[in-house]
């Protein structure tokens, strides 16, 4: 088995630089994969025959982001099998779905670019939708799920999230949370200019794309397993979203803090007025108590949204690589 072996850190955007034209293909799919044993399988039955069918020059690269079950031995069997389309990138641990994805952008060949989950809920024969969009001129296409099978929590979580998303920073997509998009190889050029340690993929893309749309795909009950992303996950996500795209709640926190700041002024001159016109008064202690702690709850909510974006300013100037790589399986061309 060919195994490139990476035992320090590589720079990819020099790689992708020394990569001759002759390795270019038309289409490359990206797929993530953590802890999928029950479901690879089953993927790889209804992935390959589906691009086969496209009759066009296909890589499919799968990224294992440090699974703990058999993943990473199935992926290594499946390049065994299919070695003229299959690409595996092994991480020495667990960097997220995004950065997995990163690092599919980064040694992608293709033209165009399709990512897509491990999980099959949505079916890899609706990639030639994408394509077709694609063809029809347009350089980024996302997903919106038709008939969702995912529990009513999430879907009412997810609506909500996407409607604080697009109120906070003004990119419009319908269904943030389906990872099944298509990509032009000019976008994926400057997604992978873009250095920052904590992203969302599609909302970068939509930033950069000309002519971005959105079309309709399957989605199904997940095949097998569970689901990687717990509510803290999906929460963290939406805090990289939010602080990734947009100041607005910096803004709006000062807005309200000088709201308050204005309130508890006019409070303080209420007060004294009513000393001087009525006298030392009895009572309203647990008046100011009240008053008190919900101010101390909008600060300590303030401080909560800056060290957030502290957090990731400190992340960013540590500078540390946003994943590692133990191995490539690939064959050489």
């Amino acid at each position: 088995m060919p195994l490139r072996e990476f035992p320090t850190l590589v720079d990819q955007n020099a790689q992708l630089q020394t990569r001759s034209a002759g390795d270019a293909v038309a289409l490359s799919v990206i797929v993530p994969v953590y802890n999928e044993e029950p479901t690879l399988a089953a993927l790889y039955s209804r992935l390959y025959p589906a691009l086969d069918a496209l009759g066009v020059r296909y890589e499919v690269i799968f990224i294992n982001d440090g699974s703990r079950d058999r993943s990473a031995q199935m992926l290594g069997e499946q390049f065994e099998r299919r070695p003229d389309v299959t690409r595996v990138i092994l991480f020495n641990g667990n960097f997220g779905q995004h950065r997995a994805i990163l690092a599919g952008f980064e040694y992608s060949r293709g033209e165009r670019i399709v990512t897509l989950d491990a999980d099959l809920q949505n079916p890899p024969e609706d990639i030639a939708l994408l394509l077709a969009a694609m063809d029809a001129g347009h350089d980024y296409v996302g997903s919106i799920r038709r008939l969702r099978q995912d529990s009513a929590w999430r879907r009412w979580a997810s609506r909500a999230m996407n409607h604080l998303r697009a109120r906070l920073t003004r990119i419009q997509m319908t269904d943030q949370g389906c990872m099944m998009r298509a990509y032009s190889r000019g976008i994926v050029q400057l997604i992978n200019q873009c250095g920052e340690m904590n992203t969302f993929i599609p909302a970068l893309a939509y930033q950069f794309a000309r002519q971005p749309t959105e079309i309709e795909v399957g989605h199904e009950e997940r095949h097998a397993g569970e689901s990687k992303y717990s509510l803290y996950s999906l929460i963290r996500l939406n805090f990289d979203l939010v602080t990734g795209f947009s100041v607005m709640p910096l803004q709006w926190f000062s807005m309200l803090g000088m709201t308050v700041s204005l309130g508890a002024a006019v409070l303080v001159v209420l007060l004294a007025a009513r000393r001087i016109v009525i006298g030392p008064e009895e009572g309203g202690l647990f008046t100011l108590f009240a008053i008190a702690f919900l101010l101390i709850g909008l600060a300590l909510f303030g401080i909560g949204i800056l060290g957030e974006y502290i957090g990731r300013i400190y992340q960013e100037v540590r500078a540390r690589p946003r994943y590692v790589i133990s191995a490539i399986l690939e064959r050489k061309p």
